[in-house]
């Protein structure tokens, strides 16, 4: 018992060093060495972050933000602060950093190799060859030359002189190819021929280079020649192990597992993957070649098979781009000291490495490209992108510093050197090769030539662009490209009744209206997919990038579209990939319009895969979830409300026609979304010029599929019992209307005078009697079988929504077995009714709450029937009108 005692009572625990006992957290400790490298790594971070926010408003790659926020970091700035630099970054803390910055520089590599698409080279080789062999050739030779001078004034002379040259010719005429494709991306290049070609010589420049580096590595370790011999025989040896019975073999995994087939890879392949980059890095550290060239070695072998590529890239780049690399800067920025660099001399032999360096790459490069056909400005623009340096710089110049080949001060010339070279490569390039003077690639298409019809002097196109930027939009896309699609053959190609120009828009005295571009329904359409990617801070971003045009949503719908076209020449599809930051897509979507002469923009907007149990259909839910009621989950009411803002820019700033579809899916009563035999197409006519193009394009519709009903009901209010807008009590307004402040601006004209008026309801009665007279067969004959298919009719209500609403809802329309489409003018430009305080009533009497985001998006009758639930998918038109 006393033993126990003893034990209990008397013994006390170790002192665990922790802040209550008066530890200093900041103190190096080798023995728990994580505390202090956590201070330095969120330092490191912030930083970092700092600074890449500030270059990015200047169009610079995050790179320039990592070089130089590890240079402040060091003896240059921030190590001027007494103890900063003893405290922070004390040497003896050093190992730690270095062990996991060269783990990230390992899998960065690893990324790096993964980003080299022997595609790419062969696809435009003869194009890219000449300027990637001139891109070397004379860098290497001038770099040597510039070698003699900063070796014999700066240089030891214990350091082997060959080895020197050989260093320094490395680092003049190596591209940067990662900050290459970033720069590339992010100037919207990769699509231009000026991109095409940089972008295949910047790969074979990038791999000669890594060959001539790992070459340097091995000769500066080797204790003799002989030795270095065996270093080149074996790694030589080892790259054609890799290349084909280690490539053959994790292929061959990739495939049994199922992941090369789904682009995803399973856990098991991602331990494969880890292990073969680290086993790779060990093997050619330990035969004498720095660890970087297994992973990257690495990374060349990985397959791009259904974006498999990609997604290994998403899985390891976060970790690693974000936290482990920016340890390599800061290691780097630690050895860097600009202080040293306090004289004429030396300042003259930077100045001129940075000369030497740029105008040996520059009119290399922009010579070859000149003489290979390409004009002064494309010429200029590639000379500027192949002497970007960055990264794999820096990279080359560690490896100098750790081999002894370069001292302190020839380290820090060579710093200063890559950060004026990749600051100036975006300014160069927007200088040489501005938006207006670029050439874009050939983008590849499907179907017949483009059809174009002249009827009474009025050019008529049938070209309509597809936005399509998510995969979940795929069958809302497909649905509405079914629609527009005919499946009449033949027909007459005359149809002047679809002209923009046309009686009801001749009429307007005060507006000016552009051309609809809508054709006779029997002809071909000519379809642009405009397949938008995000562009992100992200290796994965950019890897898409290169692979966007087999893009596994543009494969599916050019699939689609073969089948949809099969037999007879019905659609022309041609692809368009663009890959920007979110917030430029809609200046991006505008920019193509005009480019290619558009008529008509798509949008789809899929009903995604709801909870079957809240729908009657599995899989079926309405997009507008949550915006109605409280109970919606906040994720999809902010998802619902950033796609709407999305598509109200498009109806803003368009510079043609937009049509919105809503996908609901399948009614209650069919089996099958879309346009067939079961399908009835309804619109209700207000009036407007919306209401006007929704007639034609119901009418085109029905031309093209010779099974569909349509029905057409002209809607008057025969009475004002419901008060308007602007007499509705504020604070009943604002209790119906919720997260009002979440929605953008809106998109609706002042209202019209009565000139205008009176204007818009000539058109509309001409356009109504045009279709829907006894006659209208007759006078059109090639519209006769079309119109037979559709029924006109008028309805008087003092209730006109609620009326459209229950037109939908009543059996006439639910019952009859068939897929129902409405057709809607979005009439929130010169509307001819005010319905808002009706559509708030509608809201009241079904107890929802109404955000204001569905009205300014879908009209006021496309909100009403969204909000009650109708079993109708909507496709809602705004005409292109232009104030006069």
């Amino acid at each position: 018992m006393g033993v126990f005692r003893d034990i209990l009572f008397k013994r006390s625990a170790p002192d665990q060093a922790g802040i209550f006992s008066g530890a200093n957290p900041a103190t190096y400790n080798s023995n728990d060495p994580i505390v202090l490298w956590i201070i330095q790594v969120i330092i490191i971070m912030a930083m970092t972050q700092l600074l890449a926010t500030i270059f990015g408003r200047i169009k610079q790659p995050r790179v320039v933000a990592e070089i130089i926020g590890g240079v402040f970091l060091g003896p240059t700035v921030l190590g001027r602060i007494p103890g900063f630099e003893n405290a922070i970054f004390p040497q003896s803390s050093w190992p730690m950093l270095t062990l996991t910055s060269n783990i990230g520089l390992v899998l960065f590599l690893f990324i790096i190799g993964l980003e080299i698409d022997g595609s790419v080279i062969k696809k435009n080789f003869k194009a890219s060859v000449g300027i990637s062999v001139a891109g070397l050739v004379i860098p290497l030779g001038l770099g040597a030359a510039l070698g003699v001078g900063v070796y014999r004034e700066f240089t030891d002379p214990s350091v082997n002189f060959g080895y020197f040259l050989l260093f320094t010719a490395v680092a003049v005429g190596i591209t940067a190819f990662p900050v290459l494709c970033r720069i590339l991306t992010e100037l919207k290049l990769l699509d231009t021929t000026v991109g095409v070609v940089t972008l295949a010589a910047g790969v074979g420049n990038d791999v000669v280079g890594w060959i001539l580096l790992a070459l340097t590595v091995a000769l500066v370790n080797a204790s003799s020649g002989l030795v270095a011999l065996w270093v080149l025989l074996t790694a030589v040896g080892y790259v054609l192990f890799l290349l084909f019975p280690v490539k053959w073999g994790y292929r061959w995994l990739a495939m049994k597992t199922g992941s090369l087939e789904t682009g995803t890879p399973t856990t098991l392949m991602m331990t494969v993957t880890i292990l073969l980059v680290f086993i790779s890095a060990f093997f050619t550290d330990i035969i004498g070649i720095h660890p970087i060239f297994g992973g990257f070695l690495a990374g060349i072998i990985i397959p791009h098979t259904n974006g498999y590529g990609i997604a290994v890239t998403e899985k390891i780049e976060d970790v690693v781009v974000i936290l482990l690399l920016p340890l390599y800067f800061a290691l780097s920025g630690l050895k860097t000291n600009l202080g040293l660099l306090n004289d004429g001399i030396t300042w003259g032999y930077t100045i001129l490495i940075i000369v030497v360096a740029f105008s040996s790459k520059f009119f290399a490069c922009a010579a070859t490209a000149k003489m290979a056909g390409f004009n002064m400005r494309e010429s200029g623009a590639i000379g500027s992108l192949m002497s970007c340096k960055g990264l794999v710089e820096l990279i080359v110049l560690n490896i100098g510093l750790e081999a002894n080949i370069l001292s302190t001060r020839t380290f820090s010339m060579f710093v200063v050197h890559a950060i004026i070279l990749t600051f100036i490569t975006t300014p160069l390039v927007l200088l040489f090769y501005p938006a207006k003077y670029r050439r874009h690639a050939v983008v590849e298409d499907l179907g017949s030539d483009v059809i174009t019809q002249t009827t009474e002097g009025d050019e008529l196109t049938n070209k309509f662009a597809l936005i399509l930027d998510q995969i979940d939009q795929l069958p809302a896309a497909m649905t509405v490209t079914q629609i527009l699609c005919p499946t009449i053959a033949g027909g007459d190609s005359s149809l002047g009744h679809l002209s923009a120009q046309s009686l009801d828009e001749k009429s307007l005295p005060s507006i000016s209206y552009k051309p609809s571009h809508i054709t006779s329904p029997p002809s071909p359409i000519s379809l642009t997919l405009l397949r938008l990617i995000e562009l992100s801070n992200r290796t994965s971003a950019v890897l898409k990038t290169h692979l966007a045009h087999s893009d596994p949503v543009v494969s599916v719908f050019k699939t689609f579209a073969s089948l949809l076209g099969r037999g007879q020449k019905r659609l022309k599809l041609k692809v368009d990939v663009d890959v920007s930051p979110r917030d430029e897509f809609t200046a991006v979507i505008k920019d193509r319009v005009r480019e290619d002469g558009i008529g008509m923009i798509i949008i789809p907007w899929a009903s995604g895969s709801g909870d079957a149990e809240e729908s009657e259909l599995p899989g079926v839910r309405n997009p507008f979830d949550g915006l109605f009621t409280s109970s919606g989950p906040r994720d999809q009411i902010m998802s619902s409300v950033r796609y709407s803002e999305f598509i109200r820019n498009i109806f803003l700033t368009a510079p043609c026609d937009v049509s919105l579809f809503v996908d609901r899916g399948p009614s209650s009563s069919s089996t099958a979304s879309g346009l067939g035999p079961d399908s009835i197409l309804v619109l209700p006519f207000f009036g407007g010029p919306d209401d006007r193009l929704a007639l034609k394009v119901l009418v085109q519709i029905c031309a093209g599929h010779e099974d569909v009903q349509a029905i057409a009901v002209r809607v008057i209010k025969s009475s004002h019992d419901e008060k308007d807008e602007d007499d509705l009590d504020k604070k009943h307004a604002a209790e119906l209307f919720l997260n009002n402040t979440i929605a953008g601006a809106d998109t609706v004209y002042g209202n019209m005078n009565t000139q205008t008026r009176m204007a818009s309801d000539t058109a509309d009665n001409l356009i109504w009697e045009r279709y829907a007279s006894p006659t209208a067969a007759t006078r059109i004959p090639s519209l006769s079988s079309a119109l037979s298919r559709v029924t006109f009719e008028t309805m008087q209500s003092s209730k006109p929504l609620q009326s459209v609403v229950d037109l939908f809802s009543g059996t006439r329309v639910q019952n009859t077995g068939r897929s129902v489409v409405a057709v809607l003018g979005r009439s929130r430009r010169m509307a001819v009714e005010r319905l808002d305080g009706e559509l708030r009533s509608i809201m009241t009497q079904r107890g929802a709450a109404m955000n204001s985001t569905v009205k300014k998006t879908l009209g006021d009758v496309g909100a009403a029937l969204v909000a009650t639930d109708v079993n109708a998918s909507l496709l809602v038109v705004q005409t292109c009108v232009t104030s006069s």
